[in-house]
């Protein structure tokens, strides 16, 4: 199973940063929004590495369909990474404490929803009923 590593070691640097920064703008103060941002951010990243791990080769940048991944936590969620990596995104925000960031955010989860739907066409015309079956079972 190849891993791109540099994609998530970029992902760890960018949380890290805006944790560290984060954390300091506010001089260690732990409001209600600060925990629950990290309470939705740290599971959120967990399981959107599990996803990443669990899709192993069939990840691409690009809208490709080489093998349909349906097991794991893609037996649920067809689309995990997007969900999680949002999820993540709304709890640095909340941790930040920085809610205009929720536009930014709006933004990429409306593109997501864009791209969701190529890589959904892409997969039905490669695996047909498989994946139309597949898409029943499954939300987002």
């Amino acid at each position: 199973m190849k891993l791109n590593y540099g994609t998530l070691a970029l992902a760890l640097v960018l949380i890290a940063a805006a944790v560290f920064f984060g954390w300091r703008a506010s001089w260690f103060a732990w409001t209600p929004n600060r925990i629950a941002g990290l309470a939705i951010a740290v599971p959120s990243f967990l399981l959107l590495v599990l996803a990443r791990v669990q899709l192993g080769r069939a990840f691409s940048v690009q809208a490709k369909a080489s093998i349909l991944v349906t097991t794991g936590i893609y037996s649920r969620i067809r689309n995990p990474i997007y969900v999680f990596g949002a999820l993540v995104f709304a709890g640095i925000i909340l941790f930040m404490g920085m809610p205009w960031l929720f536009l930014v955010l709006a933004v990429i989860v409306a593109m997501q929803m864009v791209r969701a739907r190529t890589e959904g066409r892409v997969l039905e015309e490669k695996f047909g009923e498989e994946y139309r079956e597949y898409k029943k079972r499954t939300w987002f």
